[in-house]
């Protein structure tokens, strides 16, 4: 595929007033998700799960893409209908996360590095022919005391430059997720700083493999306090961080950046998201790509029960609406009680 269709299929996954839905949880989250509602984590239970919000009626309004697990690209409804053409019917773009998890990274018991590298260029050219779009590769960094470590920065930015060279070699766009983790009590000012290292290694590595970042999206999380800081910052002061950070690192070709929910609650992550689109314009679309952040109040909703998945669509109806006025600047909290 050449450089302006891949340039084309980003611009549509940035689409004004949409994102995307984060359905890729592996086999480990989702038996986690599962278990809150005592739900057991079986190829079925999967599938109607997930065939709920994908036939979910109007979703195309605010969700430009979707994010599948491995799984998940051979699934079909039950009146078998692929899950792909379910989304393609309704003009939604399918793509699939390729990367495989994460191992401790040699001589560390906290840092993990990403796995999959080897093997990824097979499994890019067999989704290919699936007609999926484009990818996402995540690597994660903890922060701590000396955390993330220069090793495992380098490590996992390397993978992520390789990974989006590899799949823009098989046509297919690649999100590139760096996730600086909510975990641990930091301050704001320590996610930026450990954040700014990140992006700024992230984009010196795909200018080595030369991957063309107009057909590129970028997945980060936005820039907050750590999970068990008793100081949690306003979604005024994220999302002035948040673009500050962005501002220095992130060039002008990338069409969009569409952040990671990254374990914030599904109000938080949109009244963040909300605020981010509050300040101004800027070079590249700032959109979503939410997991839980999308799927936690339909899970709760649904709890493994066919009588409950009227309400469970409405839900995750919802959060998608309610996610697209935050891309717009315009959700104010209030509207949660609608």
């Amino acid at each position: 595929m050449d450089k302006a269709a891949l340039k084309e299929i980003a611009e549509k996954l940035v689409s004004k007033n949409k994102g995307i839905l984060a359905a890729d949880w592996s086999f480990g989250t989702i038996e986690k998700q599962f278990s809150k509602i005592d739900v057991e984590s079986t190829e079925e239970n999967r599938r109607s799960y997930r065939e709920m919000f994908f036939t979910t009626p109007g979703i195309e309004k605010y969700i430009s893409g979707v994010i599948f697990f491995d799984e998940t690209v051979y699934q079909k409804t039950k009146n078998g209908i692929s899950f792909p053409q379910v989304l393609e019917e309704k003009g939604i773009i399918p793509g699939v996360r390729v990367d495989e998890g994460n191992e401790s990274l040699e001589g560390s018991s906290s840092e993990r590095v990403t796995k999959g590298i080897d093997t990824l260029s097979n499994r890019l050219s067999k989704y290919a022919k699936k007609n999926l779009k484009f990818t996402k590769w995540q690597g994660v960094f903890l922060i701590g005391d000396g955390l993330p470590t220069d090793k495992l920065i380098k490590k996992n930015t390397q993978l992520l430059a390789k990974f989006a060279k590899l799949s823009q070699e098989k046509g297919l766009v690649p999100i590139v997720e760096p996730e600086v983790l909510l975990d641990g009590d930091h301050e704001i000012a320590v996610c930026e700083e450990v954040t700014k290292k990140v992006l700024s290694k992230v984009f010196s590595e795909l200018e080595k493999e030369k991957v063309d970042l107009r057909g590129i999206l970028l997945k980060p999380n936005m820039v907050l306090s750590g999970k068990d800081n008793p100081k949690k910052a306003s979604p005024n002061e994220v999302a002035n961080t948040t673009l500050r950070v962005l501002a220095k690192m992130v060039p002008e070709e990338v069409p969009g950046i569409v952040f990671l929910s990254g374990g914030q609650f599904p109000e938080e992550s949109t009244a963040n998201l909300n605020a981010i689109n509050s300040q101004g314009s800027y070079p590249w679309e700032l959109s979503f790509s939410f997991a839980r952040a999308l799927q936690e109040p339909a899970l709760m909703t649904w709890k493994g029960k066919l009588e409950n998945v009227t309400m469970a669509k409405e839900a995750f109806y919802k959060r998608a609406r309610l996610n697209s006025l935050a891309r717009q600047g315009k959700y104010k909290p209030e509207m949660e009680k609608d």
